[in-house]
């Protein structure tokens, strides 16, 4: 019988872990721990990030056992070698294993298996559901009702929105969750626009989508959401002057990363009204700095980090990463894995 550390939150519990592994057909002694959810902003820890945790703790767990399968829980260096000689597989229910030193992983002879687009249901309901309260000015109407002003001017023309069967959608990036938000759109029967140099033809084509520059996305584009992954090139790439290309009037919906976007810039295109409104689910920094006038403007619909969070995240991923450590405990490879290089290794 195998032996399972179980490291949960209060998300995605150790409780839920063991259920889905039972379920998976893994027969185990199963340890396990929950931490609580984190209230302060992540941090790196001992060369890694976004994790939650005691480090020590978890490498007490962890000797002897035959995988570890975890959302948040730091997988540092320590932990891994606590777990060297028995340990197999981790198993991290998170859309890129932040939470692991891979590195050292690989040299504990430990695969890492990991969950890509395991929340991009939730994050696409989330961007369409938003995009149509910020075309329509309802955050900006609804802070008003909560500040006493009973706005009766909403139904004059040139203050009404457009509904999404009228509206042109460009998505910045084409991944799964920009896949997901065409398929969205196109019960709709928006326009969908979409730019990503690393995009499929043929995936752009299966979901109604028309491959653009940039340039012609923001140009032609009432709704311009953000879902390209942050490296040196994309590292503010909604600038002054794309944000100068948009369209008048138009929204920005940003669900990706915060370093996407020049806030101040942002910030200056809103005060101008150049912009309609934003929709803001990350920051940069997160969370947002105290004087940062962004998550105060009416306009704004302003949300702390939580697009992807739902049940069927938590469920869904569970049972997946449940299915993809049964694999390993039983002699097969991980579908997903951040260092293939060991999956030959005997």
């Amino acid at each position: 019988m195998s032996v399972v550390v179980c490291a949960g939150d209060e998300f995605i519990s150790a409780d839920l872990l063991a259920r889905a592994l039972v379920e998976a057909g893994v027969e185990a002694e199963f340890r396990r721990i929950d931490t609580a959810w984190p209230t302060e902003p992540f941090g790196s820890l001992d060369g890694v990030r976004e994790a939650a945790g005691d480090p020590a703790r978890i490498a007490e767990l962890v000797r002897g056992a035959d995988a570890l399968v975890t959302h948040l829980a730091p997988l540092t260096a320590e932990v891994l070698e606590a777990g060297k000689g028995s340990l197999r597989v981790v198993g991290v229910t998170r859309g890129g294993p932040v939470n692991v030193d891979v590195p050292a992983a690989t040299a504990a002879g430990v695969l890492v298996a990991y969950l890509p687009g395991r929340n991009l249901g939730a994050v696409a309901e989330f961007c369409v559901g938003t995009m149509i309260c910020a075309m329509r000015g309802l955050p900006a109407a609804a802070a008003g009702l909560a500040a006493g002003r009973w706005d009766a001017a909403g139904f004059r023309y040139e203050r009404t929105g457009l509904e999404l069967r009228a509206a042109t959608v460009g998505l910045v990036g084409l991944g799964a969750v920009g896949l997901r938000v065409a398929e969205l759109l196109r019960g709709f029967g928006s326009r969908v626009l979409a730019h990503d140099p690393y995009a499929s033809a043929e995936d752009a084509e299966r979901v109604g989508v028309r491959l653009v520059d940039l340039p012609e996305l923001l140009g032609a584009s009432d709704v311009v959401s953000l879902h390209a992954r942050l490296t040196p090139e994309t590292k503010q790439m909604i600038d002054t002057a794309a944000l100068a290309a948009m369209r008048p009037g138009s929204v920005l919906v940003n669900t990706a990363r915060g370093e996407l976007v020049d806030t101040r810039a942002l910030d200056d295109a809103l005060a101008a009204g150049h912009l309609r409104a934003a929709v803001l689910d990350v920051f940069d920094p997160e969370p947002p700095a105290p004087d940062d006038p962004l998550p105060r403007r009416p306009e704004v619909f302003a949300t702390p980090h939580l697009a992807g969070a739902s049940r069927q995240v938590a469920e869904e991923s569970a049972a997946r990463i449940a299915k993809e450590v049964a694999a390993v405990l039983s002699g097969g490879r991980p579908s997903n894995c951040a260092n293939p290089e060991l999956l030959d290794v005997p």
